[in-house]
């Protein structure tokens, strides 16, 4: 099975178009060490031909350009992407879908609640239904993701709720402190093959580790795992906002508690690969050459780029 890493990114990308962070001036210096990236995403394959997104973020088009495994290859009209799996209805997860509207086959794969809420977006409806299957992914139930064509496609997912909160432009202020959030806002994927045994899990939201969480983690072979903040107040410190990272509905890496922090939380879960995605513009991990990068080595962390290349 290979994962390519098609953006590493939190919403607005590394630099964010209108921030003026430290960290994004060095991107947009092109700092040898502070590479620019894309919003978060991953391409799946078993074979290595054929693709499935997990996540559309606002940048795709440029994604399928940067990542030849993506191009055309085949007659005039054609695509290696087969269907799009959606941990959450966020704008930086589900808006390049509609990079996707040209009738091409595929099918988009998602719990009940981000289905009704693409159902409910009549802009969604430029993906053609004659072309564009929608497929509900029900919690803790394994789902063989299938070809354009209706074939097997050898990778299984199975989502399962994580702590998060409901899409920003979801929030509800009436329905108190979790703004109307339910327990298909956020869902990890576990991912497994054709028989059954665990390959990987992508987690690009989580805000908490609750026990359950840790159990299920527990000695698996690779995770890439929310890394949006390095500290839950980072924001707020560096002057480019207002929320906290628990307000947003993310752990950050370097929070002392287990509970909220991320570094902390795996320590002792036996994971045997861990890697970082959906960073924010504002976390120093992003430099190569920062003490918090080092930090995150020396914990047997790796941080994701665009570009990355996983074989398992």
């Amino acid at each position: 099975m290979r994962i390519q890493v098609l953006g590493s990114a939190a919403g607005g990308g590394f630099p964010q178009w209108n921030c003026n962070h430290p960290n994004s001036r060095r991107a947009r210096e092109n700092a040898a060490n502070a590479r620019p990236r894309t919003q978060s995403s991953i391409a799946v394959s078993n074979d290595g031909e054929r693709w499935f997104l997990f996540n559309a973020s606002p940048d795709l088009r440029q994604q399928i350009n940067d990542n030849p495994i993506l191009h055309p290859k085949h007659g005039l009209r054609h695509s290696p992407i087969q269907g799009a799996v959606l941990t959450n209805a966020d704008v930086d997860h589900v808006t390049g879908l509609l990079t996707l509207r040209e009738s091409q086959p595929l099918t988009v794969y998602g719990t009940r609640r981000v289905q009704g809420v693409l159902a409910d977006n009549r802009i969604f409806n430029v993906l053609n239904p004659q072309f564009v299957k929608r497929e509900v992914l029900t919690l803790d139930r394994p789902t063989g993701l299938r070809h354009a064509d209706g074939s097997a496609s050898g990778i299984v997912v199975v989502p399962f709720s994580v702590p998060g909160k409901v899409a920003l432009w979801l929030e509800d202020a009436t329905k108190g402190a979790s703004f109307g959030s339910v327990e298909e806002d956020t869902v990890a994927l576990e991912v497994r093959d054709g028989e059954g045994r665990t390959r990987f899990y992508y987690i690009p939201g989580c805000a908490s580790m609750p026990a359950p969480l840790r159990e299920h983690l527990r000695n698996a072979p690779l995770v890439l795992f929310d890394g949006t903040l390095w500290t839950d107040d980072e924001i707020v410190k560096g002057g480019v906002g207002v929320k906290t990272g628990q307000r947003m509905g993310h752990m950050s890496v370097n929070e002392p508690d287990p509970a909220i922090g991320s570094i902390a939380a795996f320590r002792d879960l036996g994971v045997g690969r861990k890697i970082f995605i959906h960073i924010n513009t504002t976390n120093p991990i992003l430099l190569e050459d920062s003490p918090e990068r080092a930090a995150c080595a020396a914990a047997g962390w790796e941080v994701s780029y665009d570009g990355m290349e996983i074989t398992i």
